[in-house]
């Protein structure tokens, strides 16, 4: 079995697509990792190609509905070996295929890249919900998240939206990048997350060491009162509150911290 290796992009795996249909090569382990898991693996670095990706881009397009090419980026999103190689024969189950093939659950990587694409869709939902910003000394509101999956991509939208008069950025602590708007247009940032929360190696955020806003302590104790006020101790559900806020994304809000 040949055993291809892309770079992990998106591009990257089309590419591994577009190898298989040249080559005639359909039954193929795919993987962002160099690493092989048989005896007579035939290790294959693909190269991103651009051009071929696009091609392959396209077919999909023509293939699948708009809510079916979602799925696959979401999919895709997910960052697991398992989900690249469910797309991967996805994407050959399709291409072979002369009826639409997106509501064939009965086929496993059908039923996979849907069940996938549903997590990273509710990760992003709950990230959307439970970000909370930092108004920084420069005026910038920032706020430091480790999502399961890479959902910066899908997220962007949403709070451009919602905060078009302010400038932010939301760094991903895990995957070492993030999303900057400037009023005008977003942009994707690099930078050592380290300078801004000396505690990302103890697994705790928003501990930031950068110079904040003199009023922010204000108006998060402002923030902390106010939920206080709402809530009515005689009524806490402890068991059914984690069930919708679960506890991995306590740390990113003001009224779960002391």
């Amino acid at each position: 079995m040949a055993h291809y290796i892309f770079d992990g992009t998106l591009t990257g795996l089309l590419s591994c697509i577009f190898r298989a249909f040249q080559f005639k090569e359909y039954s193929v382990q795919v993987s962002s990792e160099s690493q092989l898991t048989g005896l007579f693996d035939q290790p294959i670095e693909v190269a991103s190609h651009e051009q071929q990706a696009q091609r392959v881009w396209q077919g999909l397009q023509l293939k699948l509905s708009a809510a079916g090419l979602r799925r696959f980026y979401y999919c895709f999103l997910s960052e697991q070996q398992a989900a690249f190689q469910h797309l991967f024969n996805f994407a050959l189950y399709l291409f072979q295929s002369s009826q639409s093939i997106e509501k064939d659950y009965g086929h496993p990587d059908v039923l996979a890249v849907s069940q996938w694409a549903k997590q990273v869709g509710r990760e992003k939902h709950r990230m959307e919900a439970f970000v909370r910003f930092k108004k920084c000394s420069d005026g910038i509101f920032l706020s430091l998240v480790r999502p399961d999956f890479n959902v910066l991509p899908i997220i962007e939208r949403h709070f451009k939206s919602r905060y078009q008069d302010q400038k932010w950025l939301i760094y991903d602590e895990k995957r070492r990048y993030g999303i900057y708007y400037d009023l005008s247009e977003i942009h994707q940032v690099d930078l050592n997350a380290e300078q801004l929360d000396p505690q990302l190696s103890t697994g705790r955020s928003q501990a930031f060491s950068i110079d904040l806003d003199p009023d922010e302590a204000l108006y998060d104790q402002l923030w902390k009162d106010y939920f206080d006020s709402v809530n009515i101790r005689a009524r806490q559900n402890l068991k059914l509150h984690i069930q919708y806020v679960p506890k991995r994304y306590w740390r990113y809000m003001n009224e779960k911290s002391l």
